[in-house]
């Protein structure tokens, strides 16, 4: 397998897509580099890696990658000693109209989804380089859609997109490639801890498969499974591509 014995570093990998792709990476052979803030929620990702893989090498790094992304790329080096894969998961979502969103909101929710892309990026480049590793970014199909009460998500993730599509052509020259997946809506914990109610968010995925094609929502394992696949050498000839995984709902043009 192309992704046994890789150094892989997953962000955000406490809970959601970042738990499951880390626990895909595991089954592979990779070595898993697992990032988070929430140190319980990391400990129990780490044990659904140990049942994917009895003898998989884990490192746990408690950190925000808005702050912590040198110390992430040099804890990975000092560890293994490389670096071959770099899957930028980590990110927020909340909702507002520009009538209430405040100059904090902005930035934080700009700090999480693409600043922090943009460090980690810088910093494990050098790296990825050596190896001729690879990137993929989790961007989400509000990259690609416009959502009302919905603008800086929204335009974190378009940004997203086309920072993947620019460094995808920076690294290219060194055999480097970037590429992003696009999540329509997934089962994690990421809406509700928007604001969503327990009925509001039972609501909310009940009215999405109206608009998902596919007429259901997604799972978070189906996004792990793309990462996984842009990863590996099966994609050897995919570069800057943004991948969207939402039941065709980029498609629809909901009347």
């Amino acid at each position: 397998m192309s992704l046994a014995g890789k150094v892989v570093i997953v962000t955000g990998a406490s809970s959601g897509i970042g738990a499951a792709t880390a626990e895909a990476f595991a089954k592979e052979g990779s070595k898993v580099v697992l990032v988070g803030r929430n140190i319980a929620n990391l400990k129990a990702t780490e044990v659904a890696c140990k049942a994917a893989n009895s003898k998989v090498e884990l490192l746990l790094i408690t950190a925000d990658v808005t702050v912590d992304a040198e110390r992430i790329v040099n804890s990975t080096i000092e560890k293994f000693g490389q670096l071959d894969v770099l899957v930028n998961n980590a990110g927020v979502g909340e909702r507002a109209s520009i009538l209430d969103i405040e100059v904090e909101q902005f930035d934080r929710l700009m700090n999480i989804n693409l600043r922090s892309v943009f460090l980690l990026t810088k910093f494990a480049t050098p790296h990825l380089v050596k190896t001729q590793g690879n990137i993929v970014n989790v961007s989400s199909v509000a990259g690609m859609r416009s959502l009302a009460g919905s603008a800086v998500y929204c335009t974190s993730k378009a940004a997203v997109d086309q920072f993947t599509r620019c460094i995808a052509l920076d690294l290219a020259p060194m055999n480097v490639r970037v590429n992003a997946v696009n999540p329509g809506v997934i089962i994690t914990d990421i809406h509700r801890r928007s604001g969503l109610s327990e009925a509001e968010y039972a609501n909310f995925l009940e009215h999405s498969k109206s608009t998902h094609a596919l007429g259901r929502v997604g799972y978070a394992k189906e996004v792990a499974d793309a990462i996984i696949f842009l990863a590996s050498d099966s994609a050897s000839f995919i570069t800057g591509a943004t991948l969207p995984i939402d039941g065709g709902r980029h498609a629809m043009c909901p009347r």
